[in-house]
């Protein structure tokens, strides 16, 4: 790959995450502050981009793969959706402003799996070159979080502004992008296939099957700290909070390093129950942790997110992709996708929000205490789930679709 090819590729993912980290973070607490949102309302809000994400599949399998050039396309859906950006800054009423956050995931989510594609077309050696492409997007969402604490606009529209003018900038990029023609237009199109259904022979395998019902339910906790980790650490007084929260960022990319490593020597069930256990210690620090004394249990759990995000989830989708084989694993990492981060995601988002409002206390904050042990008996109880269900050897990974 050309020096001047990966400098783009590296571009575009530093400017697709720093859009998405520069709005989505703070959320919650802009909701909350300036729109006077409930909590099941905040939650709702950050459920919109879990149904885009149920949907972007079908967009993307059905309409983009087929008859557009993915760099073109997502240039378009950049544009529009800084419109959808810059429209959210005018909208003072809640329910009006979930309309306006579906409309923009809606445009937004299909360009994670654009550009993917992206830059996947330009690469000799994937495995090596693209984990090297991507962490520039770990990179933009973290810096998106350091100027919207360097310029203390975590509670205004300036986070929407911010997004808005860097989705102009990649909208424009995109279009001077590697050429990435259509890949399946010659190929017979129906929603079953964009859904992944060819992967659902996967659950033929009781270990998978459980594995996949574990991967749904834990959403729910995640859901917790995404929607209302920020507006958390706001409330209690924690300096910077925006700022500092990107330690998760920076502890995600350096415990990825340690996924291939780990993966071929502890087994994928081991893995996974380090990655749960980090959930239910990182709420644990956060039902106890105070800006006075403990203090260290807030940076705690926020530098858990690397375990608990590269654990399980990067981790779900090796494991999907070697029970899958190469002739099924697009169908089984697209799968996997709609049921964690759509079905999933969905459930959290709604179930957060509802908690979040059951434990309020009259003056505008919260019981966190009660509220961060609802997460954590949950991903208890998928870890207990996990551990009584999940049977499998570690030199199993061969499976009945790789060997048909």
């Amino acid at each position: 790959m050309k020096t001047t090819t990966g400098s783009l590729l590296a571009s575009m993912m530093f400017l697709e995450y720093f859009i998405w980290g520069a709005w989505y973070v703070t959320l919650g607490t802009y909701m909350a502050t300036s729109l006077h949102a409930t909590g099941v309302e905040i939650g709702t809000t950050y459920g919109a981009l879990a149904i885009a994400t149920m949907i972007s599949p079908f967009f993307v399998g059905l309409v983009a793969d087929r008859f557009f050039s993915a760099q073109k396309i997502m240039g378009v859906l950049h544009l529009l959706g800084a419109a959808l950006l810059f429209l959210a800054t005018k909208i003072e009423n809640s329910g009006t402003f979930y309309w306006v956050i579906l409309g923009y995931s809606l445009l937004y989510t299909p360009t994670i799996a654009l550009s993917n594609s992206v830059a996947f077309s330009q690469m000799t050696d994937a495995g090596k070159q693209f984990p090297w492409i991507r962490v520039f997007g770990t990179l933009g969402w973290i810096v998106a979080g350091l100027l919207i604490t360097k310029f203390d606009i975590a509670k205004s529209s300036y986070t929407f502004y911010m997004a808005a003018a860097v989705s102009v900038v990649l909208g424009l990029l995109s279009f001077v992008l590697p050429d990435t023609p259509p890949k399946a237009r010659s190929t017979e199109a129906s929603a079953a296939k964009a859904l992944g259904t060819d992967a659902f022979v996967l659950f033929r395998q009781r270990s998978y099957t459980v594995f996949f019902i574990a991967a749904i339910l834990v959403c729910i906790p995640l859901s917790f700290y995404y929607g209302f980790g920020n507006k958390f650490l706001d409330e209690i007084g924690f300096e910077n909070a925006t700022g500092k929260m990107t330690l998760g960022q920076v502890s995600e990319a350096v415990f990825i390093l340690a996924i291939p490593f780990l993966f071929n020597r502890i087994g994928v069930k081991k893995m996974i129950l380090v990655g749960m256990l980090a959930w239910i210690l990182r709420y644990v620090f956060f039902s106890y942790g105070d800006v006075a004394n403990n203090s260290w249990m807030l940076y705690a759990g926020i530098i858990l997110h690397g375990i608990c995000y590269d654990f399980f989830f990067v981790t779900g989708y090796m494991y999907t992709e070697k029970k899958a084989g190469a002739k099924i694993k697009n169908a089984a990492q697209g799968l996997f996708t709609f049921a964690t981060y759509g079905v999933g995601m969905f459930i959290g988002t709604w179930y957060s929000g509802y908690v979040y409002d059951q434990h309020a206390v009259g003056d505008g904050s919260h019981n966190w205490t009660a509220i961060w042990h609802v997460p954590a008996y949950i991903a208890a109880g998928v870890l207990l789930y996990f551990i009584i269900f999940f049977k499998e050897n570690r030199s199993q990974t061969l499976t009945a679709a790789q060997k048909g």
